[in-house]
Formats: structure tokens, C-alpha cells, sequence
């Protein structure tokens, strides 16, 4: 691995390859990993890869940014376990619309033992696309996941049982208008059910088993129809935690803020032990999105759900090498 080779700010060399790998462990809508890193003596640079786009199912990049705000979250956290501060700018949008944020790395700060506890999950949390026990999350475990989303200035809405009927409607009809879309179906074709070889997308061994009838929660086949044969008696719960992560406001910035929110309630979950994986269609398809805005109370913009429940330890999801997604020169933007 070549990438990077230089230090930046207060960060050597080899602290910089560190907490670059620490980014790109982010999650991303079906690992799509649509970020680039350029590094520059003082800071690094984050730039949305629109060529990781997914166009059908993400046309806004709404989610691409989310990704982007996950991976900048876990930098922010692995540079702050070196003992160096991070200071983050979101540069305005009009000279270099790709560019994100800018993080330099500079002055010393040692870690809090909040901050040390979720960047010790970076490496271990993973999207958990298999069935959870059906052990509940106790409530103080949820408040601390609220507590992590308004750390970043986000909502963490957890649907009361009597809105979970009209939840699981509207999944069911956002997963039937995707099934509906032919290039929605070939897009999925594309990113799901890949080889073990392959460096993004979701493998076979990652995609969890395909779901049944009896299934409510979860709908979708990540395995693109390439899963084993379930074991009996391995259905999904029939009661995970449901939690919608919502901004104030759909901005590129508050979604960008809402993706470092995902993260850290992520990574607390998995500092907590708990598993994660996305319900994203509720949110990719716009008739549901608005559904569900209404659901939670028509304050929030729906960013993100998330099933959250105690699954079994599963293999982590390829990752592209730092080769790849970091640059000598600046991220180009989208052809045309």
C-alpha cells in the first residue's frame, strides 16, 4: 500500500494511513464506499466519488453524503486517539462542489473516554443483515443512543408500538414500488450478491439470508438470490428496535451532520454490543420519506432507519484500499 506516504498537520506519516483506514470503515449505502481523501500538508480533504453514485436509488446523493458524514466522524474520532485535535471545515459549496469538509489535524488533544470507547468500534461494527435475538434493547441503552445522535446535532426518533403497523406498511410499499423499477432491479443487480473477491458492493457472505414471508422488518435480498438455504428456526425478530435518524433541516450540510450522527449512534450501539443494519428504502423512495416525516412528527427530516437489535458476530464488508480513494491530486467531479 503506496497511499498516503506524507504527513499532514501533526499527524506522521504512518498515524495518517491509520486514521484514513479508520474513514473508509465507515458504512455506506449497499458499501459503496463513495468518498475520496486528499491529503495535503496541513489537512485532509474530503470529496464526495460520484463514480460510487447510485443514482436510482439515491438520485439527490442524499445517502453518498450521509456515507461521507460517517466516514468524516470516524476521522474526526481516530485523529483525536492520537492525542491531536481535529478542526473540521465545510467549505461553501459553489467553487468545488465535491469537496466536503476539510480536516487539520493540528495542537494536541488526548481523547475522551467517550470518544476512545466508540473509536475502539470503528474496526468491530459492522452491518448485521442476519436475524437478531430477540433479547429487547434495555431503555438506557436507547437513551444513550438518542444522546449520540444529539451529540451531532440530530434526532434519534424510536417509533412507539402503536406507529409500528403504519411503519411496516410503508416499508412494504416502498419495497414494492423499488421491485416495480426496472433499473431500480438492475442497479440492485449490480451492487448485491457479489464474489468474495470483490472490493465493494455486498458479498454473498455478507448479505445475510433472503428474507420469507414471515419476515415483516426485513424485506430485501442483498444476496440478489445467491443465499444459502436458511436454517430452521433462524427467522428474524419479530420485534427489533426501530430507530429513524432525522436533521432538522435536508440541507447538503445537515445531511453531511446527519451521517456523522448515524455513525456515532452506530458505533454505540456497537460499543454497547448491540447490532445494526439499514431499512434505507423507507427513506429512498419519496412518497414513503414523506410518510414517514409524518410519522415521527413532521419536525425531522428521515435520514436514515436503522434495525438495531443483538445479532451474532458477522464477517466485515470488503473494503476498496487506500490506493484507491486516496489522491495525489483533488477528487474530479462527475463527468458531464
Amino acid at each position: 500500500m503506496n497511499a498516503p506516504s506524507r504527513a499532514v498537520g501533526s499527524l506522521a506519516a504512518d498515524q495518517v494511513q491509520e486514521v484514513l483506514l479508520a474513514a473508509v470503515a465507515a458504512p455506506s449505502l449497499h458499501n459503496s464506499q463513495p468518498w475520496r481523501f486528499h491529503c495535503t500538508p496541513e489537512a485532509i480533504e474530503l470529496y464526495a466519488d460520484r463514480c460510487q453514485a447510485i443514482p436510482v436509488a439515491d438520485p439527490d446523493d442524499r445517502e453518498l453524503v450521509l456515507a461521507c458524514g460517517a466516514a468524516l466522524l470516524n476521522l474526526r474520532l481516530a485523529i483525536r486517539m492520537t492525542g491531536v485535535q481535529a478542526d473540521v471545515r465545510m467549505p461553501a459549496r459553489r467553487r468545488e462542489p465535491d469537496l466536503l469538509a476539510v480536516v487539520r489535524p493540528a495542537g494536541r488533544r488526548p481523547a475522551t473516554p467517550t470518544g476512545v470507547a466508540l473509536a475502539t468500534a470503528i474496526h468491530r461494527r459492522r452491518t448485521n443483515r442476519r436475524p437478531f435475538h430477540p433479547t429487547p434493547v434495555p431503555q438506557a441503552v436507547q437513551n444513550q443512543l438518542r444522546q449520540a445522535a444529539e451529540a451531532e446535532r440530530a434526532w434519534l426518533a424510536i417509533p412507539e408500538q402503536p406507529q409500528l403497523p403504519k411503519l411496516r406498511s410503508l416499508l412494504h410499499q416502498a419495497h414494492q414500488a423499488q421491485l416495480a423499477n426496472p433499473a431500480f432491479a438492475a442497479e440492485w443487480r449490480h451492487w448485491t450478491g457479489r464474489d468474495i473477491d470483490a472490493t465493494d458492493g455486498v458479498p454473498v457472505r455478507s448479505s445475510g439470508p433472503a428474507p420469507e414471508p414471515q419476515d415483516e422488518w426485513v424485506l430485501r435480498d442483498f444476496s440478489s438470490g445467491r443465499a444459502n438455504a436458511r436454517v430452521p428456526g433462524k427467522d428474524f425478530e419479530p420485534e427489533p428496535l426501530i430507530c429513524v435518524l432525522g436533521s432538522f433541516q435536508d440541507s447538503r450540510s445537515a445531511q453531511l451532520h446527519a451521517g456523522m450522527a448515524m455513525q456515532r449512534v452506530l458505533l454505540t450501539a456497537t460499543a454497547a454490543g448491540l447490532s445494526a443494519s439499514f431499512l434505507s428504502h423507507a427513506i429512498e423512495v419519496p412518497a414513503a420519506r414523506k410518510e414517514l416525516r409524518t410519522l415521527i412528527g413532521g419536525g425531522l427530516w428521515p435520514q436514515a432507519v436503522l434495525r438495531i437489535g443483538y445479532g451474532s458476530p458477522v464477517p466485515m464488508t470488503p473494503r476498496r484500499s487506500l490506493d484507491e480513494v486516496v489522491d495525489g491530486e483533488p477528487a474530479p467531479n462527475r463527468p458531464g
